[in-house]
């Protein structure tokens, strides 16, 4: 089975400020704003949630299927993507535009101010995802990440109306799209992805209470950042999973597309939902742990020990349906 992951493709450049912005906000004066924040650090990573789910599910052992829209200068990205698992042959390069850019700072408690450019993404709304899907065939889910407004809606329709499993990852482009597009985004989702603030946003946009969202989607997943991860199904109660510490945070940006990315993997593997989001959650950490959004290694042994947080059985469990390992209940041919 295919995973095929459509979104953003970005080069993120990534800056840091060893103040705190809310020091620099001016009482009655938010209405007119102009400021500049002298950074110590600047970082250029690659990026775009997309892509950063891409990576997370190639790493994982899977080969996901890249759909966005990028620039000629994509071709060093393009082999990264490809060295790490990635199926980039159904990427668009368009031959005026840029690959998108996405330029964000983080003060000292974590916050951030973002710009982003959209460049060549902007052409992504003439992408046919049903021409990667029938290239790909067995595609068990089509992932719909912030992109261009046009393609998230055309990627959609085509997964409504010919049956083909969908999550929906709204997430930043709530922001821009009105209640009908964000409704129409939802409805028929197998999963639905906000973290705290943007399921908020999304009942303030749609209109929709939690029932009525529920009544319109399989699962929805809502991160929380340290608090952890609730999980609820239509008619079922809240399940919480809680965040693997991390050790150090060193930057945010991209947390959530790794736990999208194992969350997505363990269920293709065959994991519930309690597991996979455990999954996704030392996914996440690894991410938090370092600065920029693909920078990290996926390593069987050290994300066992993530795992094994929760519990061993938790661990043996993960380890044996990504990576084969017979969990110590299990002969060793009930791997091959």
């Amino acid at each position: 089975m295919t995973i095929v992951a459509a979104g953003s493709i970005a080069t993120d450049h990534l800056m840091v400020f060893p103040g705190r912005f809310s020091d620099q906000l001016v009482d009655g004066k938010l209405h007119h704003i102009s400021l500049s924040f002298l950074a110590d650090e600047l970082h250029i990573r690659r990026g775009g949630v997309g892509a950063n789910i891409a990576f997370g599910l190639g790493v994982l052992g899977l080969r996901p299927a890249l759909v966005g829209a990028v620039g000629a200068d994509f071709a060093e990205y393009r082999n990264w993507l490809e060295a790490h698992g990635v199926d980039t042959a159904h990427v668009r390069v368009s031959t005026e535009r840029h690959t998108a850019r996405f330029v964000c700072t983080t003060d000292a408690e974590q916050n951030q101010i973002a710009t982003f450019y959209a460049g060549a993404m902007g052409e992504a709304g003439e992408i046919d995802i049903g021409e990667t899907v029938a290239a790909v065939g067995d595609v068990d889910i089509v992932v719909i990440s912030p992109d261009d407004p046009a393609a998230m809606l055309r990627h959609t329709r085509y997964c409504r109306a010919h049956g083909v499993p969908f999550a929906a990852d709204p997430s930043q482009q709530m922001a821009r799209m009105p209640g009908p597009d964000i409704r129409e985004l939802v409805d028929g989702a197998t999963y639905l992805f906000t973290n705290a603030y943007e399921a908020d946003l999304l009942r303030q946009k749609t209109g929709w209470s939690t029932e009525e969202v529920l009544d319109r989607v399989g699962v929805w997943v809502r991160t929380e950042g340290a608090d952890g991860v609730t999980i609820t199904g239509c008619g079922k109660e809240p399940v919480r999973v809680d965040a693997v510490p991390a050790a150090v945070v060193a930057d945010p940006t991209g947390v959530g597309d790794a736990f999208r990315a194992g969350f997505l993997a363990g269920r293709i593997r065959g994991l519930g939902l309690v597991s996979a989001a455990r999954l996704g959650s030392a996914m996440a950490v690894l991410v938090v742990e370092t600065v920029g959004t693909q920078q990290y290694d996926v390593e069987p042994s050290a994300l066992r020990t993530r795992i094994g947080q929760y519990s061993d059985t938790a661990a043996a469990e993960i380890e044996h349906a990504m990576f084969g390992i017979p969990t110590p209940s299990a002969p060793l041919e009930a791997t091959a």
